[in-house]
């Protein structure tokens, strides 16, 4: 009788404890995935690094970044200038910090005009479907079809220069990605019970779409808007370096480098920190939406 006793209880302290603790939540499973992805984590890092830039490069620099000095133009690399000069005398440290702030305010700007738009126009092509699809991916597909930098020349072209402009440029290129995404996921998600169930008890289309489905796609639009800051920092860069994007006074590293271009065998430190800020900055957030990726993935989790 002891003994039944006794493995009642243990059975009872083992469901106790079973009811007592909590299951691991996704987010701190998709978190500590994350934090062993050495990449990942080296690109969080540098990310990081460059937003604190960014918010308080004002209190690092050693100069006025658009400060010329004509008596010390071309300066090499040295303790006064670390980066050296460019051909107006102007501190290339105090320029490439300043560019900092522009660079990831393009980038994180023109993703959100991408991302806003994009989702709206991939969820009715995917819910509706019909000729609402054919209408909207068929301008995804002409889009698709032209090479990004093309098509924000085309927007530049017609929306003149600066920041703002290039903003909207940039963010205008990148829409059909994220229209391509969240259609294709809305189609494989809208016929499931929960979406048909929202439908049968009176739910607004717009109810279901934002609340029931979107939510499911949220996933993998936080890995392409990752990967996509990227590519908007290049394409800032090169439309800087065609003259097109960011104007001066504004020290922005594609201008830098398309500036530059004439003195690479003179002057080459005049194009290589330029060059380096924006090969990691693109690194980076590389790095992060890959391993983002990876944690994401149910299937890469152990």
């Amino acid at each position: 009788m002891e003994k039944k006793d006794n493995a009642t209880l243990s059975a009872n302290d083992i469901q106790a404890a079973a009811v007592l603790e909590k299951p691991e939540s996704q987010l701190l499973e998709m978190w500590r995935t994350l934090l062993e992805n050495k990449a990942a984590v080296l690109g969080l890092v540098i990310i990081v690094f460059l937003i604190f830039i960014a918010v308080f490069g004002r209190f690092l620099m050693p100069y006025e970044p658009n400060a010329a000095d004509m008596t010390n133009t071309f300066a090499k690399p040295s303790a006064e200038h670390w980066f050296g000069t460019d051909q107006q005398g102007r501190d290339i440290f105090s320029r490439v910090i300043d560019g900092t702030k522009i660079s990831l305010r393009v980038g994180l700007s023109a993703v959100a005009i991408a991302l806003s738009v994009g989702t709206v126009l991939g969820a009715l092509a995917g819910y509706y479907g019909g000729k609402i699809d054919t209408i909207i991916m068929r301008i995804m597909d002409i889009m698709l079809s032209i090479p990004s930098i093309l098509l924000a020349i085309t927007f530049m072209a017609a929306l003149g220069k600066g920041i703002d402009k290039a903003i909207i440029a940039i963010g205008l290129v990148s829409i059909p990605e994220y229209a391509r995404i969240v259609r294709g996921s809305i189609l494989s998600i809208k016929e499931n019970d929960y979406v048909q169930a929202a439908k049968v008890i009176g739910n607004k289309d717009s109810v279901i779409i934002f609340k029931h489905i979107l939510p499911n796609v949220l996933s993998s639009l936080i890995v392409r808007a990752t990967l996509g800051i990227s590519m908007a920092v290049l394409d800032t860069a090169a439309l800087g370096f065609l003259g097109l994007g960011v104007q001066p006074p504004y020290a922005e590293w594609g201008d830098m480098l398309g500036r530059s271009r004439g003195f690479i065998f003179s002057a080459p430190h005049t194009l290589i920190f330029p060059g380096l800020a924006i090969t990691i900055t693109v690194l980076a957030f590389n790095l992060l939406g890959d391993g983002l990726r990876d944690a994401i993935d149910p299937k890469s989790r152990k």
